[in-house]
């Protein structure tokens, strides 16, 4: 058993590193913004007590010193993973929305591990593909992403529009925790995942249809037969499965072979059509509702190199059929 500190427990991908993280066994800290956040936590895993997941309440990241009580824990944490980041484009201040809660949310957690939490050896950061991917220069058929690739957003770029704001607070917020650990040579290793989009399974009692991640919305709005006359383009046509995505961050802690790396976690190719192909067959009574035309794979499209997840990490993707066949329910709990 490994004590752990998780941020962020109550969003989507949190959710599901913190099942599997009490699936196995581990006691877990998880920070939230509110009591209400965390009663939610308890009622969607009641069988666990305050050994097993106990609650630190965080309201506002962004601000100085946010987490230097929740890293202080009796045991000591050993592990730390941090998925608190938002991701949504409901934004009015690009700077205030995205960018600040995520650079000073990341480097605040560093900050108060090395200044309160000696006994932490792994931080684990939930970074994204947006930090690796250049949308500038197209979809560049000839050219292979992997981690060694970074997103060269500029700050002047930032504040466009809130799509843009969201890729440089991945890009910022992860290059802040790499330069932190180069100048302050903490007594920790960090590693960080980058996945792109990320669909699955919802956790009913702690979303609504209005709440979705991004992700999932279309999913939900194919189900609601909201997309009868033409499937959207995905924009971006590589995915993983949150699932896979909560059991990498999991590995990436065990694992010393994973310690200051970065992990390009995705489980390949997709796009809306197949997704629309795959809820007509599993769900024939909507079938006639989703648009048959449109969201197809674009011709040239730029290839990715996921071995480095593979071979240290170990993870075996889900197929996006199972992706999808796992999801329709949870989504209809919730009215879908």
């Amino acid at each position: 058993m490994t004590r752990v500190l998780l941020t962020g427990g109550s969003g989507f991908i949190a959710v599901h590193v913190l099942e599997a993280l009490l699936t196995q066994g581990h006691s877990v800290v998880t920070t939230v913004r509110s009591d209400a956040k965390a009663r939610m936590l308890t009622d969607t895993f009641p069988n666990y007590g305050t050994d097993k997941l106990d609650f630190a309440i965080v309201a506002d990241m962004a601000e100085e010193g946010a987490f230097d009580e929740a890293v202080k824990s009796d045991p000591p944490f050993e592990w730390v993973i941090h998925t608190a980041s938002p991701y949504h484009f409901n934004v009015t201040d690009t700077k205030k929305d995205f960018l600040d809660p995520a650079i000073i949310g990341t480097t605040g957690i560093l900050k108060a591990v090395k200044k309160n939490a000696p006994s932490v050896k792994r931080v684990i950061i939930t970074s994204s593909f947006a930090a690796v991917f250049s949308r500038n220069v197209g979809n560049r058929p000839d050219y292979t992403y992997s981690e060694k690739d970074w997103n060269p957003i500029t700050e002047e770029e930032a504040i466009q529009d809130p799509s843009s704001g969201y890729r440089a607070s991945k890009t910022f917020a992860e290059k802040a925790a790499w330069d932190f650990v180069e100048t302050e040579k903490p007594n920790f290793t960090i590693s960080t995942m980058n996945p792109p989009l990320v669909f699955g399974p919802i956790h009913p009692k702690l979303q609504t249809l209005d709440t979705l991640n991004t992700s999932n919305q279309r999913i939900r709005d194919m189900m609601l037969g909201k997309l009868q006359d033409e499937i959207p383009a995905a924009g971006v046509y590589v995915w993983t499965d949150v699932r896979d995505l909560a059991l990498a961050h999991i590995r990436a802690a065990e694992r010393p072979s994973a310690a200051g790396k970065r992990f390009l976690v995705t489980a390949g190719y997709y796009s809306n059509r197949e997704i629309a192909d795959i809820l007509r067959e599993q769900l024939p009574d909507v079938a006639s509702k989703i648009a048959t035309k449109g969201g197809e794979f674009p011709e040239g499209y730029f290839g990715y190199d996921n071995s480095r997840t593979k071979d240290i990490l170990g993870i075996n993707f889900r197929s996006l059929k199972d992706m999808v066949k796992d999801t329709i329910p949870t989504l209809q709990a919730i009215g879908a």
